[in-house]
């Protein structure tokens, strides 16, 4: 970069007589003290200050990963992307991993890929069969519902607010191909039963692990992390969750044929497994037929899936590098401060269901989920923690099915199946919310929370 300049207004900026690595130390150098002047705020919280449920926790490190990636200009995936894939797939511990630019698209890809022909008769077909909940997020179902797949509902529990396995044979069908449901706000589904099953009855099984990064599962006498267990795993990194690069997600698998159907999808349908930038790494571009295309016709324009561009920028994953190295550290904050929170609020256990794990787990809890009991008003609860600044959150869609997006399918009775009457479903909706407990949530917040929530209950004749 030797006497390169840059100019702003009249003021120039020199790097004469500077190597591009020694302008970078100075520029990343220069970002460091503008975290510490600008961003690196001792929180000095006061009661009824706003708590909000979840916020990014970061440091000088995203920040000057996010200006060095800059800097390269490379923008699409890159090398930070390829460090990341790799690291992340380590920490769930499965071979492949593939990042995405949501954990919405990590849902539709990880099921879209179930839909590949080179699954053969495990493939699943338009009006096939899923097994759901119907309390959680929609983006979880949206996929199968687009492509003409049928959602079976089934009901939950409480307290652990995961599906209830003791419904799973009554909604077999012949027409069942696979089961798709999330670890609800980080505490694992009951994946022992939940993985015999599929495996009983040749049954995919996809986590949606968007809600639960870092949660643990006994398995067979070994931990693993939940992601792992299923045959694909997501995640999302939107600011809220466990970690966050802004936007991004991304699909996990130990299975080399779907992960080479997740990279076509992800990569606009492509059949040429080739990254960004480089060409001919098979060293067969241009020698093979494929379909009716003519022989030797260009690899890298041969589609074998109908496929999207659902790539996240090198940007994106260069943050995602910082965030993964803190995410231990986070994940036992949020251990922390939920044991915390459950041990304040057991003075009003009488009042209020507290959420507990699921056997033979340890939660990467997203959330603290609390039910009102009868003669305790929700309402009210929600109210009045709100108006003394503690945010709150609902589980999501409640009952997916009555809300407005399902208003002509329930009406005409077709596109879905419910087993039994997601009574508990129902119960969850009308009584149930929850306020979090990410790891920038201080001790004196967490003691907040619990004393609000105590007032709000204690305030309610029953």
């Amino acid at each position: 970069m030797e006497g390169v300049t840059a100019t702003n207004g009249k003021e120039k900026v020199m790097f004469e007589h500077k190597t591009e690595e020694e302008a970078r130390k100075e520029i990343l150098s220069m970002v460091e003290g503008y975290y510490r002047a600008f961003h690196a705020k001792k929180e000095d919280f006061r009661e009824g200050d706003r708590i909000s449920y979840a916020a990014r926790v970061y440091d000088q490190d995203e920040m000057c990963n996010l200006v060095d990636s800059a800097l390269e200009f490379w923008l699409t995936s890159g090398r930070y992307t390829e460090q990341f894939e790799k690291e992340l797939a380590d920490y769930i511990g499965v071979r492949f991993c593939s990042l995405v630019n949501s954990g919405s698209s990590a849902n539709l890809l990880a099921f879209m890929a179930l839909t590949s022909p080179l699954l053969g008769e495990r493939r699943v077909k338009r009006g096939d069969e899923i097994i759901t909940v119907a309390a959680g997020f929609p983006t979880t179902v949206t996929p199968y519902l687009q492509y003409g797949a049928v959602p079976v509902f089934l009901d939950l529990t409480i307290p652990q607010y995961n599906l209830d396995v003791s419904q799973l044979e009554e909604a077999l069908s012949e027409k069942t191909k696979a089961v798709m449901i999330a670890h609800t706000l980080g505490n694992p589904f009951d994946l022992k039963a939940i993985r015999s099953f599929c495996d009983a009855h040749g049954l995919w099984l996809i986590e949606d692990n968007c809600d639960a990064l870092g949660s643990e599962y006994c398995m067979d006498g070994v931990w693993r992390k939940t992601g792992s267990i299923g045959d694909i795993g997501t995640s999302s990194f939107y600011p809220p969750h466990h970690m966050t690069m802004g936007e991004g997600g991304a699909v996990y698998t130990d299975n080399p044929l779907l992960h080479k159907i997740i990279r076509s999808l992800r990569d606009w349908g492509r059949d040429c497994m080739c990254p960004s930038g480089k060409d001919n790494l098979c060293g067969h571009r241009f020698d093979k037929q494929y379909g009716e295309l003519p022989l030797g016709y260009d690899h890298k324009y041969v589609y074998s899936h109908f496929g999207y561009n659902l790539k996240a920028t090198d940007l994106q994953a260069a943050i995602g590098c910082a965030q993964l190295k803190k995410l231990p550290q986070f994940v036992e904050r949020r251990r922390e401060n939920f044991e915390r929170l459950k041990a304040q609020l057991s003075a009003v256990q009488d009042r209020l269901i507290l959420p507990e794990a699921c056997p033979n787990s340890k939660p990467s809890w997203f959330g603290f989920l609390i039910t009102c009991r009868e003669g305790v008003d929700k309402n009210h609860v929600v109210q009045y923690l709100e108006s003394h600044g503690v945010q709150t959150r609902m589980l999501f869609s409640g009952n997916l099915i009555k809300q407005p997006c399902f208003d002509e399918m329930r009406k005409s009775h077709e596109g879905y199946r419910v087993v039994g009457d997601l009574h508990v479903t129902d119960h969850i909706m009308e009584n149930s919310f929850w306020i979090g407990v990410y790891p920038g949530m201080t001790d004196a917040k967490l003691d907040y929370m619990a004393k609000v929530l105590c007032e709000a209950v204690w305030g309610q004749k029953i």
